[in-house]
């Protein structure tokens, strides 16, 4: 690995860590297009990856707002067990996949995410008196699983308005939740991904290790700064970000579809 690659690993894992930590989510927004386009992984590789480096570094997010009492273990094990199920059960869905749609569908999301975040007004808190009602943990764990098993992200920025507006979570403890639900999920969908895909476990360690860091100060900040300004200039980049995946697959995808409907009118 060469210095210049390295430095660049380690600057990616910290601000992943960083968004982590401070708004329960993002990580793997940012994780499979860097993947992808700054380290030349394939579309496969990089959710697989995604996966474990966003799985190791939400863990460890937990752990941090654990110990500031900002996580209902009670609630992330019902929203995270479905999502594991689900997730783990997806991960084969995105194989079958061609790279162009997958990376589209990625895109998709990523539009859609961004929209949410610029227009939705993320409460400071919730009941905190209210009993979370378990069929709302179950549903909406199986929902975000369905996404992480098939595009290889954690889900927070769908997670932390669930557990807020949906379960009934505080702001600052639906991130620490969502923090430990990222991690179950994506160990799920990590596991369902391992079959005929080569990692590269050294990347892997210097994304961790630079994300401890950033997991660490971003959680800190989490309970000091008003995350709604920080969230929505996040969302114009998640959208900017969006526009330039789909500007660059769309063109490969209908390539891809022409060439299927071309295979199949052959069969046929």
């Amino acid at each position: 690995m060469t210095p210049s690659a390295f430095a660049l690993e380690t600057a990616l894992g910290f601000g992943i860590g960083l968004s982590l930590g401070l708004l329960g989510g993002g990580g793997s927004i940012l994780t499979v297009p860097a993947l992808v386009y700054l380290l030349g992984q394939t579309p496969q590789t990089a959710v697989t990856t995604s996966l474990a480096i966003v799985g190791a570094n939400s863990a460890l997010g937990a752990f941090f707002h654990r110990t500031q009492g900002t996580l209902n273990a009670h609630v992330a094990l019902l929203f995270g067990g479905s999502g594991m199920i689900v997730s783990y059960a997806a991960a084969d869905l995105s194989k079958r996949l061609p790279p162009s749609l997958l990376m589209v569908a990625f895109a998709g999301l990523m539009l859609l995410i961004g929209a949410l975040l610029i227009v939705q007004k993320t409460p400071n808190r919730a009941d905190e008196g209210a009993t979370p009602q378990v069929w709302k943990s179950l549903a909406g764990g199986a929902v975000v699983g369905l996404v992480t098993g098939i595009l290889g992200v954690g889900g927070g920025f769908l997670i932390v308005p669930a557990l807020v507006m949906l379960v009934g979570l505080p702001f600052h403890s639906a991130v620490g939740t969502s923090l430990m639900i990222i991690a179950m999920n994506s160990l799920a969908g990590f596991a369902g991904h391992l079959t005929g895909v080569v990692i590269d476990p050294t990347l892997i360690l210097v994304f961790v290790v630079a994300g401890i860091v950033g997991t660490r100060v971003g959680s800190r900040l989490a309970r000091r700064l008003q995350p709604v300004m920080l969230r929505r200039a996040f969302a114009l980049f998640v959208v900017a970000l969006a526009i330039f995946l789909l500007i660059d697959n769309l063109p490969k995808l209908a390539v891809d579809l022409a060439s299927a409907a071309n295979s199949a009118a052959a069969l046929s």
